[in-house]
């Protein structure tokens, strides 16, 4: 069964990962008759809902594109900062629109700010635990499990919280494109709908890998306890 569970979680991470990267590789060859970049666009975008404290900065590397709460800085990759493809807008809009949650106090954006410290500490334990409770036997095996199914659980809410965080941004992006023009056309509009949903999937692919990992634990916990 846990030999199942790798490969199902491994599977659809390396699906989602592979999926989002063919989507943005092949929507970064089709330029927005709009022409603007990528910064251009969500400088636009923040003026556009009265938000003028957030920074827009370049950052090296492929798909690390992000919005910082905490710094109020929108960080796009190279490719899409200066980028006027389909892929690049969409990219940047959808990053907008966690910049637009954060302003609206939206709840979900909220709740996923405060748990990221406990998260953090949760994937430690999920790392750590194993080895130490192998090399050292300190750790009874109840008292490892019990650990384990409360961190996998922190970690798959977390996951959980996140999903309607980066499905509100893209709508809100895909919105926003379209009416004030970066977007024009259906050719367009469904090239941005694909990058964004594709870059979706990896959010549900993290959720239904921590739940596996949490069911799992869980399951061996009640057996213990049988």
């Amino acid at each position: 069964m846990f030999l199942l569970i790798i490969l199902f979680t491994f599977g659809i991470s390396l699906w989602a990962s592979w999926r989002v990267k063919h989507m943005v590789h092949k929507y970064s060859q089709v330029p927005a008759s709009s022409g603007y970049t990528g910064a251009e666009t969500a400088a636009h975008i923040l003026r556009a809902a009265g938000i003028g404290d957030v920074a827009i900065q370049e950052a090296n590397g492929f798909l690390g594109d992000h919005y910082d709460p905490l710094h109020k800085t929108l960080v796009l990759s190279s490719e899409n900062y200066h980028g006027t493809s389909t892929a690049a807008l969409g990219i940047s809009a959808h990053e907008c629109g966690h910049a637009l949650q954060h302003k609206a106090a939206y709840a979900p954006l909220q709740w996923r700010m405060a748990a990221v410290s406990t998260t953090n500490f949760a994937n430690q334990i999920v790392m750590w635990l194993p080895l130490i409770g192998m090399f050292t036997g300190l750790i009874h095996l109840r008292t490892a499990l019990l650990i384990m199914t409360c961190a996998w659980g922190v970690i798959m809410l977390f996951n959980l919280i996140t999903l309607p965080v980066e499905f509100d941004a893209s709508n809100r992006a895909k919105v926003i494109l379209g009416k004030m023009g970066f977007i024009r056309g259906p050719g367009e509009t469904a090239a941005v709908n694909k990058v964004l949903n594709a870059a979706a999937l990896t959010y549900v692919a993290a959720f239904l890998t921590s739940l596996a990992y949490f069911l799992w634990n869980l399951l061996r916990l009640m057996g213990d306890r049988r």
